[in-house]
């Protein structure tokens, strides 16, 4: 396992996240052990490793979907068993599925997120009502609005979770693999999305088999191996 470090710059600036001693064990086998890592405004940081190697497992731990982990994630230096509110008012998580309902419309889904969340989301210059129209634009699903998610491609299905990273104004993005199923022009489109949400201070883990086009935008986390009883080495190479 191998953690690229993070800039001087970054680690000037108080962390968003931190994580610390992080390990976790599924089946009688570590997925990784003694994980440390700082992850500050303005950056993107990739989990890469094989099948297996405990990637979304990772991510669930640090959305705080999954407990049952040693050490600590901190959000903005407190533990995010203590600052739970903060955390999730400053998180936007999508899995590896779409994570849609297939009966409702593409822009019922995304009325429906807005609810969930108990908040008004707008897009920048767009009033609270329109917003979801403008977000499924965004993702180039104007004139799609009203057909059932069920109708649509697997890569319209994943635009429309995209949308909800239009739409929801969160500080944190834990996405799972956000570039399966869409073409090329979304790809490059969601790139530049991620890139933008960065240089805006904001900041990104996921994981991805997508090659950036300026990999030196990244940070990356290496699991995988053999990690009984080994704590994770930094690498030192640059992306």
């Amino acid at each position: 396992m191998s953690i690229q470090p993070a800039t001087d710059a970054a680690y000037s600036a108080p962390p968003l996240l931190a994580v610390e001693a992080l390990s976790c064990e599924r089946d009688e086998r570590w997925l990784f052990r003694e994980l440390d890592f700082m992850l500050s405004g303005g950056e993107i940081l990739q989990i890469e490793g094989p099948n297996g190697s405990g990637k979304t497992t990772l991510l669930k731990i640090l959305s705080g979907q999954f407990n049952d982990h040693e050490g600590e994630v901190y959000w903005r230096g407190q533990p995010v068993s203590r600052a739970r509110g903060d955390f999730l008012a400053s998180l936007l998580y999508l899995g590896h599925q779409p994570g849609i309902k297939g009966a409702l419309t593409a822009l019922e889904n995304l009325a429906w997120y807005q609810a969930l969340g108990g908040v008004v989301d707008r897009v920048a210059g767009v009033d609270s009502v329109n917003a979801p129209w403008a977000a499924l634009a965004a993702v180039g699903l104007a004139g799609f609005e009203d057909v059932p998610a069920q109708q649509l491609s697997a890569g319209q299905q994943r635009r429309i979770a995209l949308a909800r990273l239009h739409l929801t104004p969160r500080a944190l993005w834990v996405l799972d693999e956000p570039f399966t199923a869409i073409d090329i022009e979304g790809v490059a489109a969601l790139e530049q999305l991620l890139l933008a949400h960065a240089e805006r201070g904001g900041s990104v883990v996921m994981t991805t088999h997508h090659r950036f086009s300026d990999p030196s935008r990244l940070r990356r986390i290496q699991l995988g191996g053999n990690v009984d009883g080994q704590r994770p080495a930094l690498d030192e190479e640059s992306a």
